[in-house]
């Protein structure tokens, strides 16, 4: 088959196509990865080409040996990935001890992957642990409004996590355990890979303060949704704020009630 014709390739484009119409995509910013399925690879392993020139990955995620990635290329704009998906994103596979990987398909004019990848990969290494080896996408974004919102909320989770709960009733059910912050930092190393991958440990979104966000799920629909969710909650409070702030809101009773009714694990910590 064309590789290009498989549903989990499509369901990649799709959710790269959606997310520029948002705007979450200028220039070549964000990038997203998926974590194939064994049966998926099946499908198109004779299409793939014999691994060859291991490349350092620069973090050891040994639970991820031999797997395969369909990841965004670095440098590549989201806006292309419709147009021509075999030059835009590729498919990459983990060596035996998970410290080393090759391009088996894709980026046919040359590149690597993200330069996220260490940071993909180690959410993917934590994420395959808890939720039993459930959870396959890791989506980056640059959402205009949660961007603005980390330079005058304070940079903690309780904090940034409570007033986006308190934005619309959904958004808690929507992410019960919060959302994690992590500081200024530069991107594409290892140091950033590592203190998300912590927080990836509590959390399904991480904020990149002054940067964008990270969210996790087990298919495009979640991870999409989550970033979606956040991002329109952050676009609620930023136009609550211009128009002179909170007169009224959602109470930590209120949200004591949700929990109960909706059956879900709110953070209770974030609530006091």
């Amino acid at each position: 088959m064309l590789i290009t014709n498989a549903e989990f390739i499509q369901g990649f484009i799709r959710l790269t196509n959606d997310a520029f119409k948002k705007g979450w995509h200028e220039r070549n910013g964000g990038n997203l990865s998926y974590r194939i399925k064994p049966e998926e690879i099946e499908e198109i392993k004779s299409e793939l080409k014999a691994p060859t020139n291991w490349i350092p990955i620069g973090v050891s995620v040994p639970n991820l040996a031999n797997e395969y990635f369909l990841v965004s290329g670095t440098g590549r704009y989201m806006r292309n990935v419709i147009l021509k998906p075999e030059d835009n994103i590729c498919i990459a596979k983990i060596d035996d001890k998970g410290e080393n990987y090759t391009i088996v398909w894709g980026l046919e004019k040359g590149g690597r992957p993200t330069s996220e990848f260490p940071t993909h990969l180690m959410n993917h290494s934590i994420k395959k642990d808890l939720t039993n080896g459930q959870n396959h996408v890791i989506y980056h974004a640059h959402p205009t409004n949660i961007i603005a919102l980390t330079f005058v909320l304070p940079l903690n989770d309780k904090e940034f996590t409570r007033e986006l709960w308190e934005m619309a009733t959904e958004d808690p059910v929507i992410f019960p355990e919060g959302i994690g912050v992590v500081p200024w930092m530069v991107p594409g190393g290892s140091e950033i890979a590592k203190a998300t991958s912590e927080l990836m440990k509590k959390y399904n979104i991480v904020v990149w303060a002054h940067h964008g966000m990270f969210c996790s799920g087990k298919d495009f629909d979640e991870a999409f949704g989550l970033m979606d969710t956040a991002e329109k909650a952050a676009e609620i409070c930023v136009k609550v704020r211009s128009m002179g702030g909170k007169k009224q809101t959602i109470t930590t009773q209120n949200f004591l009630d949700l929990a109960r009714d909706f059956k879900i694990d709110l953070n209770k910590t974030f609530l006091k």
